[in-house]
C-alpha cells in the first residue's frame, strides 16, 4: 500500500462516511471497477478511526454535554435515546451479518441500491423540519433511524441519508436530527473499529507503514470534518436532490456496467 494509495483510500473514506453517498457501496465500486486494492484490516481501522475523530471533533460539545445525564433531563433523555438506536443497530447488523461478504461481492446490487438511495434523499427535500429536541425524542424515534441505520450495512444504501431521512419524518427539528445521525453513528464506527483491532493485535503493524497509515488516518479525518459541515449546510439549504441525481446517475452506470461485462 504505497502513500498515494493510503491518501486516496482516506479521502474516500472521509467523504463517502458522512455525505449521503453510501460510502460502503463506493467502496466496491472503487474496488472492481477502478482495480482500487482493499486497504487491508490495519489501514481500514485507521481510516475508520480517523473518520471516528472527525465526529468527535464537529460534535465534541454535544457528547461532553451528555456527561450531565443526571442534573439535566434533556441530556438524560437524549443519551438513553442514542444507547437505544445503537442497540437497534446492534440486533440489525447481527441478523445481516451473515450475509455481509455476499452484499459486498455485488456490483448490481449496489447500483439498484444507490437509487433507493436516490429516492430516500429526494424524499428528504419534501419533509418539512419537526419540533422535537432532544428532550422531547421518543423510544420510536430512536426504533425508527436505528432501525434505518441497520440497514445501511447494505452497500448503496447512505446510513446519514436514511437516519437524518427518518429523524425529519419522525418529527425531529433540523439541528437535533443532525446531532443525533452523526452522534449514533460513532458507537456503530468505534465498536466495528474495535473488533477489527483483534485481527491487528495478532498480526502486528510493519514499521514501514506506519507514514501512510498516519498520512491516510489524518486525510479521513480532514476530508471526515469537510463533509459533514458540507453535509449540515446542504440540508439547512434544503439542497439535498443534488445528492439524489449523483446517486441515481452513479446507479444507473453501475447497473449499465454490470450487465455489460457479466
Amino acid at each position: 500500500m504505497s502513500i498515494i494509495e493510503a491518501i486516496v483510500l482516506g479521502l474516500i473514506q472521509g467523504l463517502t462516511e458522512f455525505l449521503p453517498v453510501s460510502s460502503s457501496g463506493h467502496l466496491v465500486i472503487f474496488q472492481e471497477i477502478l482495480g482500487l486494492n482493499e486497504p487491508g484490516v490495519t489501514l481500514e481501522v485507521i481510516l475508520h478511526f480517523g473518520t471516528l475523530m472527525s465526529i468527535f471533533c464537529v460534535f465534541g460539545k454535544d457528547f461532553l454535554a451528555l456527561l450531565n445525564f443526571r442534573s439535566d433531563k434533556n441530556e438524560r433523555n437524549f443519551l438513553l435515546m442514542l444507547i437505544s438506536g445503537v442497540f437497534v443497530t446492534g440486533i440489525i447488523a447481527l441478523l445481516f451479518s451473515g450475509y455481509v461478504d455476499l452484499l459486498f461481492k455485488s456490483t448490481l446490487l449496489v447500483g439498484f441500491m444507490l437509487l433507493v438511495t436516490g429516492a430516500i434523499l429526494m424524499l428528504l427535500t419534501l419533509f418539512q423540519e419537526g419540533s422535537k429536541d432532544k428532550g422531547s425524542i421518543k423510544f420510536q424515534d430512536a426504533l425508527s433511524i436505528g432501525f434505518l441505520q441497520g440497514l445501511a450495512i447494505i452497500p448503496g444504501i447512505s446510513r446519514s441519508g436514511s437516519t437524518i431521512m427518518a429523524a425529519l419524518w419522525r418529527g425531529l427539528d433540523r439541528s437535533t436530527a443532525v446531532k443525533y445521525s452523526f452522534m449514533i453513528a460513532a458507537p456503530v464506527i468505534l465498536g466495528g473499529t474495535l473488533i477489527e483491532v483483534k485481527e491487528i493485535i495478532s498480526t502486528g503493524i510493519e514499521p514501514s507503514m506506519v507514514l501512510n497509515y498516519f498520512v491516510g488516518a489524518l486525510v479521513a479525518f480532514i476530508s471526515g470534518v469537510v463533509a459533514i459541515k458540507v453535509f449540515i449546510k446542504l440540508l439547512s439549504e434544503n439542497k439535498f436532490h443534488y445528492f439524489a441525481r449523483y446517486c441515481w446517475v452513479l446507479g444507473i452506470l453501475v447497473i449499465l456496467y454490470s450487465l455489460l461485462t457479466r
